[in-house]
């Protein structure tokens, strides 16, 4: 087969800034590459077949799972962000294979009950060099997950690898050492260097920028269905207000739900067309002509204009103050944060109530093993998994199963 054996598999011309499945820089063990899948389609296919994914349909996005059939979970997030990741790297003909994949694996590190769960599990681990979700989404990838006789993990490319930890930006600084970072980016730094010092592929950029506009949008929709603020709330957020009013002006007739749907499509519309002409702006400056110069550019390439910033600022503010810390919200996320904490407390402490293939690894109680172990066993854990055991561990009348 050629070396160009991908080049069919596109169905536009890559840009020369966009990677490349046939200049990946491979996976940590080497595996024969697919002749009707490029690496990248390879690794989307890996992460939408793992477990971890599957667990996203009960984690917490911001309403725990049980408050209702309709609001955003993790799993349909990721997919809202895959979908924009795409179209945006199809447009600016960057590889939506790999813009696809990095959206889809951006959440499998989140503990249950979203920022509520995940806070707790910092706060839990500060003595044991603490918890981050990107870094736990590393050791999913690459460790946690058990699928294949020769390896642990997904062994996913290198460029899948880059985009999940650095999709932020750098993670080191001038005289940064590794040491400093969390513990699941350490580990896998010592056996493959991920270049943490530059920014990631145009492709893992994008998927965060996506990131933003699914997640901004999509409260905003769920925050009006679950009655935490009206319509009439936002008029004065730019860019938000003006949108529901032109809607309300156009479509007076039609029933609230389809103006909260219209005006959500046209704020998704806006923001990612801001995105691909503000990106677009900076790669004619830049001329990157290959995805490595993408990477050592100076500033990100992907981004939203200094106007949208301003807007994406000012509804990032609206929905703190009227959602996030709404007191339905301060409730669900209080007693999250309580069942975590109680689970890490007594797991750390009593490792011999851990299921049977956990407790078999676990060291002493109360040491640093023992707490990495249940770190990763509660991060692994659905909303409902978390409840159902902590209903077991600690209600006296709840069966033990």
């Amino acid at each position: 087969m050629s070396d160009h054996k991908f080049d069919n598999l596109h169905a536009v011309p890559l840009a020369p800034y966009a990677s490349r499945p046939d200049q990946s820089h491979g996976r940590l063990f080497d595996e024969p590459e697919s002749a009707t899948r490029t690496c990248f389609q390879r690794d989307r296919d890996r992460i939408v077949h793992c477990a971890a994914f599957r667990a996203l349909e009960y984690k917490t996005q911001v309403f725990v799972n049980h408050e209702g059939d309709f609001f955003r979970t993790r799993l349909t997030h990721s997919l809202e962000v895959a979908q924009i990741a795409r179209s945006v790297c199809r447009y600016l003909r960057l590889n939506e294979d790999l813009g696809e994949a990095l959206a889809l694996a951006h959440d499998l590190g989140h503990p249950p009950f979203g920022h509520a769960g995940e806070d707790a599990l910092k706060d839990t681990m500060q003595p044991f060099g603490g918890f981050d979700h990107n870094a736990q989404s590393l050791r999913v990838v690459t460790l946690l997950e058990e699928r294949y006789p020769d390896f642990d993990g997904l062994n996913l490319t290198w460029e899948t690898l880059e985009g999940i930890v650095k999709h932020n930006g750098p993670l080191l600084h001038d005289s940064d050492v590794a040491a400093s970072l969390p513990r699941g980016i350490t580990v896998y730094a010592a056996k493959q260097d991920l270049e943490l010092h530059t920014y990631a592929s145009a492709e893992a950029q994008v998927a965060a920028q996506s990131d933003d506009i699914a997640y901004n949008n999509h409260d905003i929709d769920d925050g009006l269905r679950g009655g935490l603020f009206s319509v009439d709330d936002l008029i004065d957020v730019p860019l938000v207000g003006p949108i529901f009013h032109g809607v309300r002006h156009a479509f007076p007739d039609a029933e609230p739900s389809r103006q909260i749907h219209e005006a959500v499509r046209q704020m998704i519309g806006a923001m990612v067309t801001d995105l691909i002409e503000e990106t677009g702006r900076r790669l004619e400056d830049a001329k990157p002509e290959s995805a490595a110069d993408v990477r050592h550019f100076a500033r990100p390439i992907a981004g939203f204009s200094e106007k949208m910033r301003q807007n994406d600022a000012a509804l990032k503010k609206f929905l703190f103050e009227n959602m996030y810390r709404h007191y339905k919200l301060n409730r669900m996320t209080s007693k999250a944060r309580r069942v975590v904490k109680d689970l890490f407390n007594l797991l750390v402490n009593e490792p011999e109530c851990l299921p049977t293939e956990w407790r078999n690894n676990a060291a002493e109680p109360g040491s640093q093993g023992t707490a990495e172990l249940v770190a990763d066993y509660i991060a692994g854990m659905t909303d409902r998994h978390a409840l159902d055991e902590h209903r077991q561990l600690f209600d006296e009348q709840a069966r033990t199963s």
